[in-house]
């Protein structure tokens, strides 16, 4: 479950009231080039136009806006932290992090709107410390006068320190009679009847959805529409084509009326998405992105097939890796079922496990000169998860040893840098080891 922080404030004086490939194209970089792209998930979401920070603490956030009473524009402010971005502690029965969230909207030749909170995050177990998805939300509700803001966000780690900002431009727009929102992505949504009621949503901060798992939500509201209207909707590949279209109808009548667009991931294209509403100078659009884990960003079918080199369906991997163009959305969906422990629930447990790992694998690894996930101790690290124990000898010198210790599978294995370059490999006894304990946990599960 994803936990929600969400808080409204109402400004001062400065207030009213206060290129990525389609699957299966053939050029662009070389898989190693690409896989290591792939880490920098900011820069990604900063191409969608998200406030997006790198790490020690990175969060990706974005900003929506809708019509307020008078001439006021509401502003939604939301964050996507992931749980092994804090440093949590053990308070009794439970694990708890603490951290703040630093907010300024500047706007030239008045003054800024700025404000502080503190959070706190309760998980149970140590598990839920080390999610590597998006496992946190914040969100703040705003009202803003029109105009062009510059926005920065810090967060700060209050147990480790850590911290860091992101900031981008975005303009609160004037909402004329018989106009709309941009689409706002969202997880829940809730239709308003009037301008001073308040903006019922749940960010989808990242304005991403996993293929073959959530349905991408667009929330969308019309103003003061005087006669029943029409108002087209669509959506556009990275590649401009037109992918989906529909009509939105507004009665009339109303100050404020509620529209709701739901798409399957597993129906669209993977990769950017534009969601546009209206047509000419009233057009208003939002990006989304389709991807098949939300730890990266990965929307290139051969890079998902390399990254799942770990995770022990090698069957369905080569099939899909051999299938042509056409079939291989129907065999993700069939790949996705198949290894879904948990049926009950949208997501996928084993997956999102799987690509946390990677993720996590690639931070903590980063002293081979290559990406962690690579390295020997990164394949273990993926598959069995981090060691109990872990002991080194000599370090920093030729022969050096790692010993790692799994005790519930009783299994110590050893990584030795043989030649003096850092290079840590699993010794052939330990190989032979660590294989036969993952070809059991494997048929056990």
């Amino acid at each position: 479950m994803r936990r929600l922080v969400i808080a409204v404030l109402v400004g001062g004086a400065a207030l009213g009231c206060g290129s990525w490939k389609r699957v299966g194209s053939d050029d662009g970089p070389a898989p190693a080039d690409q896989l290591t792209q792939l880490m920098n998930v900011s820069s990604f979401y900063q191409r969608l136009g998200r406030l997006a920070a790198a790490e020690p603490l990175p969060f990706v956030g974005t900003v929506a806006f809708a019509a307020g009473p008078g001439d006021s524009v509401i502003t939604a402010l939301g964050l996507s932290l992931e749980n092994r971005a804090l440093a949590f502690q053990r308070e009794g029965n439970l694990f708890v992090a603490r951290y703040r969230v630093t907010i300024s909207f500047q706007r030239e030749g008045a003054r800024s709107v700025d404000l502080a909170r503190d959070e706190i995050v309760r998980v149970p177990t140590f598990q839920e410390t080390m999610r590597a998805e998006e496992s946190i939300l914040f969100q703040q509700i705003l009202r803003l006068t029109p105009d062009r803001y510059k926005v920065q966000v810090t967060v700060r780690d209050a147990g480790s320190t850590a911290e860091s900002r992101a900031q981008g431009e975005y303009t609160a727009p004037s909402f004329e009679s018989g106009t709309t929102s941009a689409p706002i992505l969202a997880y829940q949504a809730t239709g308003r009847g009037s301008l001073t009621d308040p903006l019922s949503v749940v960010l989808n901060s990242r304005g991403s959805v996993g293929y073959g798992a959530d349905t991408l939500l667009a929330y969308i509201e019309g103003y003061d529409f005087t006669e029943p209207t029409t108002v087209p909707f669509r959506v556009e590949d990275e590649q401009q084509n037109v992918i989906y279209t529909d009509s939105l109808r507004f009665r009339g009548g109303r100050e404020v009326e509620s529209q709701v667009i739901r798409l399957a991931p597993d129906s669209i294209s993977l990769g950017e998405l534009k969601l546009e509403v209206g047509t000419g100078d009233a057009q208003r659009s939002a990006s989304a992105l389709v991807s098949f884990s939300q730890a990266w960003v990965i929307t290139n079918f051969d890079e998902m097939l390399d990254l799942l080199r770990y995770f022990g369906e090698d069957a369905r991997v080569s099939a899909m890796r051999k299938a042509p163009v056409a079939e291989r959305s129907r065999l993700w969906r069939d790949f996705y079922a198949a290894t879904d422990p948990n049926k009950a629930s949208p997501e996928n447990e084993a997956l999102n496990q799987y690509f946390g790992r990677v993720s996590a694998a690639n931070s903590r690894f980063t002293d081979e000169g290559t990406t962690g996930w690579r390295t020997d101790r990164g394949e273990v690290f993926i598959a069995l998860g981090p060691p109990d124990e872990s002991i080194e000898t000599s370090p920093g010198t030729a022969g050096r040893v790692v010993r790692w210790t799994y005790l519930s599978h009783r299994l110590s294995l050893f990584f030795q840098d043989e030649t003096g370059f850092g290079r840590l490999r699993l010794t052939p006894g330990s190989r032979a080891e660590f294989e036969r304990t993952v070809n059991r946990v494997r048929r056990q599960s």
